[in-house]
């Protein structure tokens, strides 16, 4: 595994964990984008792959996660989420001038990502979407329609056919494993609203990635977004029997030659 170099950035309104790794001589950037609950920590393998390929990776916890600032798992607002991986990618921009970048996110990450696309795909090479919440989440709209919202943490099973991704994600401490907060769930449905509203993504090639077998955020509703969302430069692929996490998937390998396969298509030739 690429050992990481733990630095922290000022967030919109707290100071946020991050963490980079650079091979010796990079030739393009990596953003990684994590998802609901989770943090950055958990992405050493996807770091270690794009690092062998020549990419310095960067990635941060959202503010409410990991080793980062905030309440719990609490996001108000969407936009200055993204604000945040601006700031991330100036960081990057500042460390390796005139590299180009990649944006990567997963989950919630992924909406993220492909909020970010809209706002700042121009300055980006590729955007890759892993199993992104896009277009309708039936988690939101039942947790918005109860009048309190339980306290069902997530089944590890749905995150991959490899128990041991489970395991260590129970284990985990720095994932939370307590309720969603009611304002999240809102600021979910506001930025899934803004991004389908947004139309389709003509600045930037986009990858979408999903495991067939996604229980978490089944593949419909994203397909549905995805619709609207896509542009001339996107593509998708679909992993049968594959759960949520396709990136800790028993075929995260043929996941993450798919990833880099788009990229160094879009790539700008050195």
């Amino acid at each position: 595994m690429s050992e990481a170099t733990a630095f922290t950035v000022e967030g919109h309104i707290g100071t946020l964990a991050a963490r980079r790794w650079e091979p010796a001589e990079p030739s393009w950037i990596a953003l990684l984008c994590h998802g609901y609950g989770e943090h950055s920590g958990r992405y050493e393998y996807v770091a270690t792959r794009l690092v062998t390929d020549g990419a310095a990776v960067y990635a941060i916890d959202h503010i409410g996660h990991g080793l980062s600032s905030g309440e719990r798992v609490l996001i108000d607002d969407f936009e200055t989420v993204v604000d945040d991986v601006r700031l991330l990618e100036l960081t990057a921009r500042r460390e390796h001038p005139d590299l180009p970048v990649v944006l990567v996110g997963h989950s919630m990450g992924g909406m993220i990502a492909a909020r970010y696309a809209q706002r700042y795909g121009a300055d980006l090479a590729a955007v890759v979407l892993s199993d992104p919440v896009l277009g309708t989440w039936a988690t939101v709209d039942t947790l918005l329609a109860a009048p309190e919202i339980p306290d069902t943490p997530i089944d590890p099973s749905t995150l991959s056919r490899d128990p041991d991704v489970g395991r260590a994600y129970v284990e985990d401490p720095l994932v939370w494993h307590g309720p969603f907060k009611r304002r999240t769930v809102e600021a979910l449905k506001i930025c899934l609203d803004t991004i389908g509203g947004a139309g389709p993504i003509d600045t930037v090639p986009v990858l979408w990635l999903h495991g067939e077998d996604d229980r978490l955020v089944p593949i419909d509703g994203t397909s549905a977004g995805w619709s609207t969302f896509a542009g001339s430069g996107s593509s998708s692929k679909i992993y049968p029997g594959a759960r949520h996490e396709i990136f800790n998937e028993t075929n995260r390998d043929e996941v993450l030659s798919d990833v880099l396969d788009f990229v160094h298509r879009h790539l700008p030739a050195t």
